[in-house]
């Protein structure tokens, strides 16, 4: 990982390499800030840089040995630790049972958050846990004398998921180095960890993209509503189809809704029938889009998160949706979802929600 691969974030790369130049490089530091801003993308590059033979002012060289290695992820000086789960009941996991998993989801792209990577490993997605074994292993790591690095680096993906004896002994470690050794902490949750580890680090905040940076790599009004974050903004543009389809479908239910065609609501409450997570689906959708048409009344462009599909269709809609009727439309679709979520037959609940539309929305 190079800089020059991070979206972005420009006075954290100034500064971490001028820290390096000057050789003031914390031995600990911690990188804190909401998901999908660079935070783990920007420590494998500082790793790279500092081990660098051949380092420029503003980048590792990309192309000596070390650079090559940890940049594939496999340099034996490069040790990584994050959350995982336990595959045998009799014992802790160990970071290392899943390392091939971490090094393909991470040169596949250093932007992913908790859920997506205990769902690659098939894990809970609501779990992690960094267990107390770990801290063990991450002892005895640190004391093998270095194989062909400056400095022996340990990257801690999340340490607010270390288990209380498990972070006791990395404060430590953390204390009383090895000589040598680099630490990174990633955390999105700094509060959560130990006051005595946060206070033995150099903290450094790594803040949301701006909207610029996000539009050098995803469309206009993908990077406008992805709120800085670069794993929402590949949501949404990987999204981007499902969305027009929603939004569509929206239109067709307003249609009929202002026609008041009750064969065409009919028809449509049949074809919602064929999926019930699809439904469920359409009806979350159908309860943010209102939301998104209300606040459009507040002519502050900056209130609404909309791709462009959106903006189009709720410019039209947003008389439509008012202080009188917002509350009642919400409330309706809340309990159209809240039944069919327990079953109820989807037919006739998306009939009566259209019907409840047809005195709430008028011309």
């Amino acid at each position: 990982m190079q800089f020059k691969d991070i979206i972005g974030q420009e006075d954290v790369k100034t500064l971490i390499l001028k820290s390096a130049k000057e050789g003031r490089m914390p031995h600990a530091q911690l990188f804190w800030g909401g998901e999908g801003v660079g935070k783990l993308a920007l420590a494998l590059a500082t790793i790279q840089y500092v081990n660098c033979e051949h380092p420029t002012d503003r980048d590792s060289c990309g192309e000596c040995p070390s650079c090559r290695l940890i940049s594939r992820l496999t340099h034996p000086d490069v040790h990584f630790a994050f959350p995982i789960y336990k595959v045998k009941s009799d014992r802790d996991s160990l970071c290392d049972d899943f390392i091939a998993d971490w090094r393909e989801m991470v040169l596949k792209s250093p932007y992913f958050n908790l859920r997506q990577w205990m769902k690659s490993i098939d894990g809970d997605e609501k779990g992690g846990t960094i267990y107390t074994a770990e801290s063990s292993e991450i002892s005895r790591k640190l004391s093998l004398k270095s194989l062909n690095a400056k400095y022996k680096s340990l990257i801690i993906w999340l340490p607010e998921k270390m288990q209380a004896q498990c972070a006791n002994k990395l404060l430590k470690l953390i204390e009383e180095p090895p000589a040598g050794t680099l630490f990174f902490l990633i955390s999105e949750n700094p509060q959560q960890l130990l006051p005595t580890i946060t206070s033995r680090t150099q903290a450094l905040h790594i803040k949301n993209l701006t909207e610029e940076e996000l539009k050098t790599v995803f469309p206009e009004d993908v990077a406008r509503i992805a709120g800085g974050n670069i794993i929402k903004a590949r949501e949404i543009s990987d999204g981007m189809e499902e969305t027009r389809q929603l939004v569509q479908r929206y239109r067709n239910l307003m249609a009929i809704v202002f026609t008041k065609d009750l064969v065409a609501l009919k028809e449509f409450a049949e074809e919602a029938a064929a999926s019930r997570a699809g439904t469920l689906e359409f009806l979350t959708y159908a309860g943010g889009i209102t939301r998104e048409a209300f606040i459009a009344n507040l002519c502050n462009p900056e209130l609404n998160y909309r791709t462009s599909d959106e903006a189009a269709f709720t410019e039209k809609f947003k008389r439509f949706v008012t202080i009188n009727n917002i509350e009642g439309i919400i409330d309706n679709i809340t309990r159209a979802h809240r039944d069919i979520e327990r079953n109820a037959n989807i037919k006739l609940t998306m009939f009566d929600l259209g019907l409840q539309l047809l005195t709430l929305i008028k011309k």
